[in-house]
């Protein structure tokens, strides 16, 4: 067979409905703790050797002429602004349509885009980019674990595949199943079948862990060898924070009758519907876990999650209700990690090194997150440009860059708590964020990170216990205390919850 040549582009986005800022151009165009916007030929180099779908596919499909379009992401936030999406996917279908003939295309999509125009971000791409390529094409994209599933993606794809990871160990491999499942497509003179359900509930970040029961033996499921007949099946456990009529998990098969893929979607469905009632909420108040945090007599420091403040789901990274919880709780050898808030690590690189300055910290989005500024006097005791490379099983070799960084002391005489502040949001989800600002994470007492369940696969290992914070912020995970709007009628939120009922507006509530 000739040397496939294949078109491969990049566009993610997991859009948070409930986040108090939007998506801009600028924001896919500055580097993270991932490549920027990256054109052309540049793709294969920022992204050799990553855990990024696409890094993973470029590795697989190594031997096949691949012509490399765009690849752009952004920090989850508010929806994506028309601008920035009609510019990228642009650029994605003008580079298909100059690209000459092409065997197939490859698509790096997150699943949860929403954008100003747009609720389904993906079925919209795909939509434009199969209008360029005619209907046959073999157009294949990898999704991330917390898709939003539409009909339209479903649809327009030759066929999707998902992580199947939460913490996502597997971004790259995910990458390689893409490649495996195109190379299928290309061997066929005939589209394969598929089948999807969507469940009938949501699913709070903070109960899908996959490192964890009941999921995890639901998705250790998903390796064990397929049935003569089934190409791919996979589960995405949906993205709750956007408020749109498709939010949810759904499962997916692929293979070679209709009749086989239906009965594979239709046992997957059952088996998340089998686990419902384990998947449970883990949340508990702040002054409770604070005050078991330092009760914790086993080694190494206790681990609290602020996951509704987690920039990762698009929350604002800048609540203080944990962090007024740890120094009101007399909290000692305690440091918490991002603080988003650029005037504040401006104002500490101002004054340097060991002065001792007033400032009110974080708090500045009180009506989507319920949190107020955190006033204290500080010691700037470290100072960075923000730039260091992760090192853990997720993100190791990314290179991060959030700006300017640093270590404050909160001066109080019953209390000792550091802060890392950033100037971009930044999830804590790797060691190197205490290291880089000189905190040795296994010498501390308590950890305080805003992430929901990323941090577990570096942190986890070092914690003498982990502990989900109920503390208010722009990522709800208590569902039966949204204020929805657009789900599909009968929705369950959560799993047990109450039913979605459209009608009149519920007061808005912080989630708490």
């Amino acid at each position: 067979m000739k040397r496939p040549r294949i078109a491969i582009a990049g566009f993610q986005h997991e859009t948070n409905t409930f986040a108090p800022f939007a998506t801009a151009w600028e924001d896919f165009v500055k580097a993270d703790a991932w490549p920027g916007l990256t054109r052309g030929e540049a793709v294969r180099e920022a992204f050799a050797d990553l855990n990024i779908p696409i890094s993973g596919f470029l590795a697989a499909a190594r031997d096949w002429d691949l012509v490399p379009l765009v690849w752009a992401s952004a920090e989850p936030a508010g929806r994506v602004s028309d601008e920035a999406f009609d510019r990228i996917t642009a650029m994605i279908c003008d580079g298909i349509a100059e690209a000459g003939p092409l065997d197939g295309v490859y698509l790096d999509l997150h699943g949860a885009m929403v954008a100003e125009s747009h609720d389904d971000g993906e079925g919209e791409i795909l939509r434009r980019v199969r209008a360029v390529v005619g209907p046959d094409l073999p157009l294949v994209a990898s999704l991330d674990f917390h898709a939003n599933l539409t009909a339209a993606m479903v649809d327009q794809a030759s066929a999707l595949t998902v992580f199947r990871s939460y913490p996502h160990f597997d971004m790259a491999e995910t990458g390689v199943r893409a490649w495996q499942l195109l190379m299928e497509l290309l061997g066929r003179d005939a589209p394969l079948a598929k089948a999807w359900r969507q469940l009938p509930f949501l699913v709070p970040l903070v109960a899908q862990a996959t490192t964890r029961p009941p999921l995890d033996a639901v998705f250790a499921g998903l390796d064990a060898p397929l049935a003569d007949g089934l190409v791919s099946r996979d589960i995405a456990m949906g993205f709750p924070p956007a408020d749109i009529h498709d939010a949810g998990c759904t499962v997916l098969a692929y293979g070679r009758s209709a009749e086989q893929v239906e009965a594979e979607a239709e046992r997957l469905q059952d088996a998340l519907l089998a686990v419902e009632p384990g998947l449970e909420n883990p949340l508990i108040d702040e002054a409770e876990a604070v005050s078991l945090a330092m009760a914790c007599e086993e080694p190494g420091p206790a681990v609290l999650a602020d996951v509704q403040d987690n920039p990762g789901a698009g929350a604002s990274s800048d609540t203080t209700g944990l962090l007024r919880a740890l120094v009101d709780g007399g909290a000692r050898g305690a440091a918490v990690a991002c603080l988003w808030h650029p005037e504040a690590a401006s104002a500490a690189h101002e004054a340097g090194l060991g002065a001792r300055i007033p400032l009110a910290l974080g708090g500045r989005y009180p009506k989507a997150t319920g949190s107020r500024p955190f006033e204290a006097d500080v010691e700037v005791e470290a100072l960075s440009d923000g730039h260091f490379t992760c090192t853990g099983a997720m993100y190791g070799g990314c290179q991060a860059a959030l700006g300017p960084m640093a270590r404050l002391r909160v001066l109080h005489p019953e209390a000792e708590v550091r802060v890392v502040v950033t100037s971009e949001r930044f999830q804590c989800l790797d060691l190197a964020v205490f290291r880089h600002m000189g905190i040795e994470p296994r010498e501390q007492r308590v950890l305080a990170v805003k992430s929901t369940v990323h941090f577990l696969a570096d942190f986890e290992p070092i914690a003498a216990a982990v502990l989900f914070v109920d503390s208010p912020g722009a990522h709800p995970c208590r569902l039966d205390r949204v204020t929805y709007r657009t789900l599909r009628p009968g929705l369950r939120l959560g799993p047990g919850g109450p039913p979605f009922e459209p009608g009149p507006e519920r007061p808005v509530r912080p989630a708490h």
